[in-house]
């Protein structure tokens, strides 16, 4: 078994590769987690502050964590 496949986690019937899915959800937590304490005010700006960051950190995921799956479109023949 080479070391990617060994690296690959199985996760809601989708395999993910354990390092990329690790720094995703750094990412991920660093900026809600960030927004929501540097929101300034009460009840809901902090709750606003926390989605955003969110919502930013699945968006430089996406763009930093390149997918790796190749797909390919076979046709099929008419009998």
């Amino acid at each position: 078994m080479s070391q990617e496949k060994q690296s690959l986690v199985d996760i809601w019937g989708d395999n993910v590769n354990l390092k990329d899915l690790l720094i995703a959800m750094a990412i991920c937590v660093a900026l809600a987690l960030g927004g929501f304490i540097i929101a300034p005010g009460d009840d809901p700006q902090p709750l606003i502050f926390g989605l955003v960051g969110g919502v930013l950190g699945f968006i430089i995921s996406s763009i930093i964590i390149k997918p790796k799956r190749v797909v390919e479109h076979v046709e099929e023949e008419e009998s």
